[in-house]
């Protein structure tokens, strides 16, 4: 027998802890009915409202803080693309038929993102708790004919209300304090990852990076452009095991080792073939894939050598496509002794498109690489008109990363 089809709808309004949903733009987009009845409003007052002007701090307060709590918690959520439980919250909402009053409330909130396909957050569920009540009654403790507070339950109920706020102020410092750490990260993934030949070539090569969802914003993958005599170019993009400060660390030294390479010995075999004894003597460089594209514009080849990487594509104008896997080795340092790497070339016609980048592009978590290089194929045939930068945004969102997956990404679209 078939089980009913659910009416989410219908469950949503009527869930009896009160729930708000928000846009990303903090509009009011809907309202369940026990939030209409904790606040004492209509849908119409609210639906279509900013958050904060539909509810704004309580002017009579000088220490409502209100707004700034529940701004800031939202700001995370869409940042974070995570829960965010705030710490228990006075709150004063309006008292709707006396303008410029308002009444006491304290509320547990819990606000939670809903994500789009592409894994940016579409709406943000608002959940609170309401428990004035239960603040009241502590405060007022009406027991035995209106017997107030005792000097003991007084001081815990400020003791609670100063812990409330302590730990407030401990999370927001905390927060600020890895915001911090967030930006000396990116600062120097930013440096590790300059590349003065990328600007000679705004026009044709369009680069992104992703690190790790989680992460400091930092990783272990990279991608270069190097310009040679006679307006040939390399392009290389590699991948170093594990992610954070110590994989970028090592990233930096063999991304550095292989530009010099590539600059000083013949083809990207031979640069590879550099990397790999250089990387014998780096901790924590062994098992790193890289694959390197040579450019040669007069000819219209590209010539080309992987250690262990996934193979790059290229995409021919009439949306075909076909990977260069002909030239594949191990990843650095897996052989015991040294072995000249392979090298193949490939004709292209201006117009075409060469796509590199790293496994987090295409590897899903208990599925097959060949099932998401197909997926790459795929998206890129039915884009094949498109610029690199249109390019390079289309394939993040079609292969659903475009705000950061499991593992990190590097990315390198060249026009040819």
């Amino acid at each position: 027998m078939a089980s009913p089809e659910i009416n989410y709808a219908a469950l949503f309004a009527a869930t009896p802890s009160p729930y708000l949903v928000l846009g990303p733009d903090l509009v009011i987009v809907d309202v369940n009915e026990a939030y209409l009845q904790a606040t004492e409003r209509t849908r119409s007052e609210l639906l279509g409202q900013y958050i904060f002007d539909a509810f704004p701090d309580n002017p009579a307060d000088p220490d409502a803080d209100g707004v700034r709590n529940l701004n800031a918690s939202l700001r995370r959520v869409l940042a974070t693309r995570k829960p965010d439980t705030m710490a228990l919250q006075k709150y004063d909402i309006p008292i709707v038929r006396r303008e410029g009053e308002f009444e006491e409330r304290w509320w547990s909130p819990i606000n939670t993102p809903v994500l789009a396909p592409d894994g940016t957050a579409a709406w943000i569920i608002h959940r609170v708790e309401d428990v004035t009540a239960f603040v009241h009654a502590r405060r007022a403790h009406h027991r035995h004919g209106g017997a107030e507070l005792s000097e003991r339950e007084a001081g815990m109920e400020a003791e609670l209300y100063a812990r409330a706020r302590e730990l407030q102020r401990l999370n927001d410092e905390l927060r600020q304090a890895h915001a911090r750490e967030r930006q000396v990260a990116l600062t120097l993934q930013e440096a590790m990852l300059h590349s003065p030949d990328l600007a000679r070539h705004r026009r044709d090569v369009t680069v992104r990076y992703l690190p790790a969802i989680g992460s400091l914003n930092v990783c272990g993958d990279w991608n270069d452009v190097v310009d040679l005599a006679d307006g040939r170019f390399a392009v290389a993009v590699g991948d170093v095991v594990g992610h954070g400060l110590d994989a970028a660390t090592v990233m930096g030294m063999l991304r550095s080792a292989l530009s010099a390479a590539t600059r000083t010995v013949d083809g990207p075999a031979k640069a590879l073939e550099v990397l790999g004894l250089y990387s014998r003597s780096v901790e924590g460089a062994l098992a790193t894939t890289a694959v390197e594209a040579l450019i040669d514009v007069t000819k219209r080849q590209i010539d080309y050598s992987s250690a262990g990487h996934p193979p790059p594509i290229l995409l021919h104008f009439d949306g075909t496509s076909e990977l260069l896997d002909k030239a594949t080795d191990p990843p650095l340092g897996a052989r015991p002794e040294h072995v000249p790497r392979p090298q193949a070339s490939v004709s292209y016609t201006p117009g075409d498109t060469l796509v590199l980048y790293t496994d987090g592009l295409i590897e899903r978590r208990d599925e097959d690489i060949d099932v998401g290089l197909a997926r790459l194929t795929d998206a890129l045939t039915r884009s094949s008109r498109l610029g690199p930068e249109r390019l390079a945004d289309y394939l993040l969102n079609r292969l659903g990363v475009s705000g950061g997956a499991r593992d990190d990404i590097a990315l390198v679209v060249v026009r040819l």
